[in-house]
């Protein structure tokens, strides 16, 4: 890995936890810098403004998200359906209890087209990940409805919330759709 990709990777980190934490209003820029753990000469060399700090730590958000759902699934589809909920379970518990950060993003600024371009893509890759796991083809839109209900449902049901979406899940396996 170059040192350019090491020291983006290091400030979309920073960026991630910093709008995880504290929502995309709240950081200043001070904040953001101190999150990134660089100067504020680096932070805007590689992210020359709020929006591409934004964009750089929901990026990076993304790739993490799918390595910690997708990789090293079981392969057999029934039993990486329960898996992959679970996982989804485990990642609001540790990493975020209020919901997605990528329609956090969004609701921040609404009119931003490559936020809402990113969230769409977020999702789209989600979906696709999750089909091709569970062997549900042509169910994307039922399954990124379900990961999306967990994921809203979480703040307020936790592990209700995930057995549930398992069942569902299940269920849409039985209508072989």
């Amino acid at each position: 890995m170059s040192n350019m990709t090491d020291t983006m990777t290091k400030i979309a980190a920073g960026l991630e936890r910093a709008f995880a934490s504290r929502g995309f209003a709240e950081p200043s820029v001070e904040d953001l810098r101190d999150a990134a753990a660089v100067s504020l000469r680096t932070l805007y060399k590689y992210t020359p403004s709020r929006s591409e700090m934004v964009l750089a730590a929901l990026e990076h958000r993304h790739r993490r998200y799918l390595s910690k759902i997708f990789d090293d699934i079981p392969d057999d589809p029934k039993t990486a359906l329960d898996a992959m909920f679970d996982r989804v379970g485990v990642w609001m518990e540790t990493e975020t209890a209020h919901g997605c950060l990528f329609h956090g993003a969004v609701a921040s600024e609404p009119g931003s087209a490559r936020l809402r371009e990113l969230l769409e893509r977020h999702k789209a890759e989600v979906a696709t990940c999750a089909v091709k796991v569970t062997d549900l083809v042509g169910c994307e839109v039922e399954i990124l409805v379900i990961l999306e209900g967990l994921t809203q449902a979480w703040a307020l049901h936790r592990n209700a919330a995930l057995e549930s979406a398992k069942l569902l899940g299940r269920g849409l396996r039985r209508l072989d759709i």
